[in-house]
């Protein structure tokens, strides 16, 4: 259901004393761990700044996140939910992320509750639904438009589609 194994989730985490004082300190960080294990190493390298007792920092770049976009001064717990869920569903989770404004309990809920499954398209989806849930006569079968069908019901609200590759769509519910 998911490539989550090309996505691995990491910020660089910068420190600001350094940073404003001309030299360049920080640390990549995985991101699909438990947000006090990213603080820990936030902490870590911090420690290590060449500013004495430096405590601020910044997220100055990210990568692995699929598209989902992590602010400068991104909550840690968000990016640690963002990153676990990005590293366990890929580009779908992303896709899920991005309906869902980044929000993680919505996308684990649709994921959970409203997928239908992956299609090379959501009219193909439209079809295998009509076909296992109504019985159409031969005479009428090439007269349906799939794709009108499949637009319509995404227009009215009852689909959503999350594409994650060519001819790889998939077909999630509105609750």
């Amino acid at each position: 259901m998911t490539n989550a194994a090309e996505s691995n989730p990491r910020i660089y985490v910068a420190c600001l004393a350094a940073y404003n004082n001309g030299y360049l300190h920080g640390a990549w960080i995985d991101a699909d761990q438990d947000a006090d294990e990213i603080r820990s190493e936030i902490a870590a390298m911090l420690a290590r700044s060449p500013i004495v007792s430096a405590e601020e920092y910044a997220i100055h770049d990210y990568e692995g996140f699929e598209g989902v976009a992590i602010e400068e001064y991104a909550g840690i717990e968000r990016v640690a939910r963002i990153g676990a869920f990005i590293a366990e569903h890929g580009a779908l989770g992303a896709g899920l992320l991005k309906e869902f404004s980044g929000d993680t309990e919505q996308a684990e809920t649709a994921l959970r509750d409203c997928y239908h499954g992956q299609f090379t398209s959501l009219a193909d989806y439209m079809e295998e639904l009509t076909t296992e849930t109504v019985t159409i006569p031969d005479a009428l079968r090439y007269y349906i438009d799939w794709q009108v069908m499949a637009r319509d019901a995404e227009m009215g609200g009852d689909f959503f589609t999350v594409e994650t590759a060519h001819d790889e769509v998939h077909v999630f519910s509105h609750r």
